[in-house]
């Protein structure tokens, strides 16, 4: 009944890329922005979980940081359409950066 310009918007999001050769700016710039967020959240989130002081447990997510980047990164290009490359990217910061923030708060009462 009414059109809105938001659901055409989600539409071409949602369709699939006619050639599967190009991996395309969208996706990529959400890989690579998406990928560090979600490792370096992931990061944070394994300090508060490791129970060791935060200057010894500093070394195991420093050294695993490239590789859920490069993780993360690689899962998120690989989505079939742009939509899910976004939701890829934001669906796990959002939820590491929520966590983040229970602990930090229960932690400090």
């Amino acid at each position: 009944m009414f059109k809105t310009k938001g659901m055409g918007f989600v539409k071409k999001l949602s369709e699939p890329e006619k050639s599967g050769k190009t991996i395309g700016l969208f996706r990529g710039i959400c890989a690579i922005i998406g990928g560090l967020c979600v490792a370096y959240l992931g990061m944070t989130l394994l300090i508060f979980l490791l129970p060791v002081t935060p200057g010894e447990s500093i070394i195991i997510p420093l050294l695993f940081n490239t590789l859920v980047w490069a993780v993360a990164a690689l899962w998120i290009v690989l989505a079939p359409t742009k939509l899910s490359a976004l939701l890829r990217s934001v669906v796990p910061t959002l939820c590491f950066a929520t966590l983040i923030a229970v602990l930090f708060f229960k932690e400090s009462v």
